[in-house]
């Protein structure tokens, strides 16, 4: 393992710092531009980290590295600013003004993203805290100081190498607020705001967001071993394979698995009320009592259009064509007509009965009346006697019977 420390403390000597950083920034920037252009559907952002990113071989120092990141957040931060935070509508008199959009990344309190000032960069500074944990973890169980990194200034506060590791996995966060803010409304509970201003995630909401920390952790496996291998590069060792501890890569390959195992599905999050704030199920989009003053105005929206239809022009066109159509019909029938076996009496006693049971579709169809006139029939309304003979064959009743 001495060799392995030497290998580490030795990359910027070496070249593996500038190689290591110069890659991690690509794959971030490839990350960050996929958020900008299909979560923020903004292409101007989206191509000029493309820009940067072009610019990143030809960076011959990790300052020019620095800088190349450090100008593509500042554009690609900027695209969030005016994203709206929903909250319930019952809920927004208790929500400051500064807390219903994004705004700035970096908080007025501290001139940085600590300390944040609304809901979603508290949010963020939360998860990134979880991610660097799980990246301190990933270096330490690989072999690697957490604490001596290549594109982070080695501080007595900060583990530098796990903030480097975790730079090309930070979009994914991002992604996953696009998510949480865009398609599901805030709680006002799950966030305090203190005298100061400094806005603070509610012990429930934190309990929520830590069971999102085997994502991070699985996300962030790839990255710490490429960091260690490109380390075990610069060993004059004999040739021995590299042990790939978190992602159990070369495991998987002998066995003809895929090399890396899928991605862990993110928790289920609670489906908030958009009226007054209640957990309500997946697929259901308000409580049941706020539901109700909506239901109630469909109701009255749907009778009247209905009664819009059922009296608008083209409705009137087609009852008086319907009733011109039966008026000569009526008139152009004569009783003589009638089979003298189809008798008043014969109807009433015998057929009516059996159209009881007779089928609604073949009443509807042997005479060509509407669904309600044949259910009248079935009832024991009598119908005009031109369509006693259809009927008494509906029934199977002849001259024979």
């Amino acid at each position: 393992m001495q060799s392995f420390a030497a290998a580490q403390a030795l990359a910027h000597s070496s070249g593996a710092a500038l190689q290591i950083s110069r890659e991690l920034i690509r794959q971030k920037l490839v990350a960050q531009e996929q958020v900008a252009r299909l979560k923020l559907l903004d292409s101007r952002t989206a191509d000029e980290i493309a820009r940067f990113k072009g610019e990143l071989p030809r960076a011959e120092s990790i300052n020019s590295i620095r800088l190349i990141e450090s100008r593509a957040a500042r554009s690609y931060w900027s695209a969030f600013s005016t994203l709206p935070i929903n909250f319930p509508k019952n809920q927004l008199s208790r929500v400051p003004a500064h807390w219903l959009s994004f705004r700035m990344r970096i908080s007025p309190l501290t001139g940085s993203p600590r300390l944040a000032c609304n809901p979603p960069n508290c949010i963020l500074n939360f998860l990134y805290a979880l991610l660097e944990c799980e990246a301190r973890l990933s270096a330490a169980c690989l072999g690697l100081d957490p604490g001596q990194g290549v594109l982070h200034v080695d501080t007595t506060a900060r583990d530098s190498l796990a903030c480097d590791i975790m730079e090309p996995i930070r979009a994914q966060i991002d992604s996953y607020l696009l998510d949480l803010i865009t398609r599901e409304y805030l709680s006002r509970n799950w966030f305090i705001e203190e005298p100061d201003g400094n806005c603070r995630l509610s012990a429930e909401f934190v309990s929520r967001l830590a069971q999102t920390a085997p994502m991070w952790s699985r996300a962030v496996a790839p990255v710490a071993e490429w960091v260690a291998r490109e380390f075990w590069k610069t060993i004059p060792r004999p040739d021995a394979p590299f042990a790939t501890r978190l992602t159990q890569r070369n495991k998987r390959e002998a066995k003809g698995a895929t090399p890396v195992p899928p991605p862990i599905k993110p928790t289920r999050r609670d489906n908030l009320c958009p009226e007054c704030g209640k957990t309500i199920r997946p697929e259901s989009t308000k409580c049941a009592s706020c539901a109700v003053d909506d239901a109630t105005k469909n109701m009255l929206d749907a009778a009247r259009i209905g009664r819009q239809t059922a009296n608008g022009p083209e409705a009137q066109v087609k009852r008086s064509t319907k009733a011109r159509k039966n008026a000569l019909a009526q008139h152009s029938w004569n009783a003589s007509d009638q089979p003298k076996w189809l008798t008043p009496e014969l109807f009433t006693q015998t057929i009516q009965p059996l159209l009881a049971s007779a089928p609604m579709s073949a009443i509807r169809s042997s005479i060509g009346v509407s669904k309600w006139y044949a259910s009248k029939i079935r009832q024991g309304y009598r119908p005009h006697p031109r369509h006693w003979q259809a009927l008494a064959e509906v029934v199977g009743v002849s001259t024979q019977d």
